[in-house]
């Protein structure tokens, strides 16, 4: 007998969830506060979407910064290849970039979300746009043996359903509508809501001087995070200088790994979702050249030292360095900018090569939530069966996507965990 299915929130998980759901016969109804679908997954991947990304099941699990053995059954029931056939079957054409990204062909978001929209049309899933969800209550039908839900909308209107799924994901990007409604439902049924924090977001750092290079992107540099001398990530990428700090994709990857430590560590208050959030400090080194060891690199100092020795040092950094970086490094080095190559001395020759392998900055916190492509923290997962997606504290209710304390790194894993969720949910709604 076809059962009576309410999904609120109309982003990438329930929109999901609404489709597997409907494909077993049951009456579905998907409700979303903005006008339209998918607001927030319009500006994914900067308009382009990353839906997914074409790794090893061993890769993904790896790439999940939060809570990644939660996934297992979800991933196992829809993987990175099931999407992908998802979309291809809706006639969406596919294409892998570097690092196994897959991205629509067209490069253009709202061809992903048509192609949800016309699944969500084929299997007559209701939509009601500009709807707005006040309250959820759940009775016990002991004549029947059975829970219905009521999804209270706006004017006290009140829908009845045997099941809800909640999909309304986190508080990153709030104009998009991801304004935390699904923690208020979750905690009226006595969830614990693991506190959010913007992750995958620009880092603020102390030092002024990283004013002076706003604007300077660095590829193929490598970072180490640490706090308390403990080591909180490290990776190799691109990174850019801000008039706040640090930014590009290997810092967002570094955010995420040091607000999760930091959580652990320290308490954190947010006072507004739009600015800064300070948080303990940490240190980032930046190696400037790590394709050279210490001894590679003093050997190529010295070549350029004996080929240049009557130039001032500040004249033999252009095959160093960028430009910009010039004045900052002289400023930071015990080398004046004009004192002769023949002058240096073997220490300060040895300390210019610690500045290059080691360009060391002070953290002290990241941005708002505003700037936060995702958001670490949300529904705890122990209270969550993994293997359904359904409510551990009341029957009836299930959860998908950012809504959850899970998150992951940038390169499509992210939009992967919302589909896996967001399927085994709808799926199993349907049993």
């Amino acid at each position: 007998m076809p059962e009576i299915i309410i999904i609120i929130g109309g982003g990438p998980s329930g929109m999901m969830a609404a489709i597997y759901a409907a494909k077993a016969g049951n009456k579905v109804t998907l409700i979303e506060k903005n006008e339209k679908l998918g607001k927030k997954l319009f500006i994914t991947g900067k308009g382009r979407c990353n839906i997914t990304n074409n790794c090893a099941k061993d890769s993904f699990f790896e790439n999940i910064v939060t809570n990644h053995k939660f996934l297992y059954s979800a991933y196992a029931e829809t993987d990175c290849r099931t999407v992908q056939d998802f979309f291809l079957d809706s006639g969406l054409i596919l294409k892998e970039e570097r690092g196994n990204r897959i991205f629509p062909a067209s490069d253009h978001s709202s061809d992903v979300i048509a192609a949800l929209k016309k699944a969500l049309i084929e299997n007559n899933v209701e939509i009601l746009l500009s709807t707005k969800v006040i309250d959820i209550t759940v009775n016990e039908d002991k004549e029947n043996n059975r829970t219905i839900a009521g999804v209270i909308i706006a004017d006290k209107k009140k829908l009845t359903a045997d099941k809800v799924i909640i999909a309304t994901g986190g508080i990153s990007y709030p104009s998009t509508g991801s304004t935390g409604d699904g923690y208020s439902f979750a905690e009226k049924f006595g969830h614990k809501i693991i506190k959010p924090l913007p992750a995958l977001v620009p880092l603020t750092v102390k030092e002024p001087w990283c004013m002076d290079l706003q604007g300077l992107s660095l590829k193929n540099v490598a970072v180490v995070v640490k706090s308390k001398k403990k080591t909180i990530y490290q990776g190799f990428g691109e990174m850019l200088f801000t008039h706040f700090g640090l930014s590009g994709p290997l810092i967002l990857s570094a955010s995420s790994y040091y607000v999760k430590y930091i959580a652990k560590h320290s308490e954190i208050s947010i006072r507004r979702y739009d600015s800064d959030i300070p948080m303990q400090e940490a240190e980032i080194s930046i190696d400037l050249k790590p394709a050279l060891s210490y001894e590679q690199l003093d050997k190529r100092l010295l070549r350029d030292f004996e080929a240049n020795k009557n130039k001032s040092f500040k004249n033999i950094l252009s095959g160093l360095l960028p430009s910009k970086l010039h004045p900052v490094i002289t400023r930071l080095s015990t080398i004046a900018p004009d004192q002769k190559i023949n002058e240096i001395t073997k220490e300060e020759r040895l300390n210019f090569v610690s500045l290059l392998k080691n360009l060391n900055l002070t953290i002290n916190g990241t941005r708002g939530f505003n700037e936060a492509i995702i958001t670490q923290g949300g529904v705890n997962i122990k209270d969550i069966n993994p293997a359904t997606m359904e409510s551990k504290i009341i029957k009836n209710l299930y959860f998908a996507g950012e809504v959850l304390d899970i998150d992951a790194l940038t390169g499509g894993f992210n939009l992967q965990a919302a589909w896996s969720t967001a399927a085994l949910a709808g799926k199993t709604v349907s049993k």
